[in-house]
């Protein structure tokens, strides 16, 4: 885990710092950068009446991830973790758990009770899906062939309260 860092709201001077992190993540499209980023820009236009939360993490002064989460529309007490990102040089260094567990924290501060993740099953995500399993999450759901021929959409599934 890093030694000294701050998770902080997502502020409009980190855009490009995210912009950077999700092209050297290396598994997301241009198509979903461009919707990563609409989340940002959403958050930072209307905080979160935009019903997303992210947030960043930062050691040094520098962003080395963000994390974008929000309640499920028409449900109690359930939230999507839509996004999360390290930059990839700062990966195994435990910024990723940290953001989970905070995502977590503020989903349940907000009455949260259940986190949904949603990821692909191709091959460059092994290690999201590991990470996952790590943290406590269980797969309850996976749609073959969801994002293309080959590639099922994984729900991941974890109560926090």
């Amino acid at each position: 885990m890093p030694s000294t860092f701050e998770i902080r709201p997502l502020e409009s001077r980190d855009r490009a710092s995210i912009a950077r992190i999700v092209e050297s993540v290396g598994n997301f499209s241009a198509e979903e950068i461009r919707v990563a980023l609409e989340l940002v820009d959403a958050w930072l236009s209307q905080g979160e009446a935009s019903e997303y939360i992210c947030d960043v993490i930062e050691e040094k002064q520098t962003v080395r991830g963000y994390v974008c989460f929000g309640p499920t529309p028409l449900t109690e007490g359930t939230f999507d973790l839509y996004w999360i990102a390290v930059e990839r040089s700062s990966h195994g260094k435990g910024y990723g758990q940290a953001l989970l567990e905070h995502a977590e924290q503020q989903a349940k501060r907000r009455g949260g009770r259940i986190v949904l993740i949603e990821t692909a099953s191709q091959n460059g995500y092994a290690g999201t899906i590991e990470f996952y399993k790590r943290a406590g999450y269980g797969v309850v759901s996976r749609i073959p062939d969801f994002y293309r021929v080959g590639d099922d959409k994984l729900t991941f599934w974890k109560r926090i309260h």
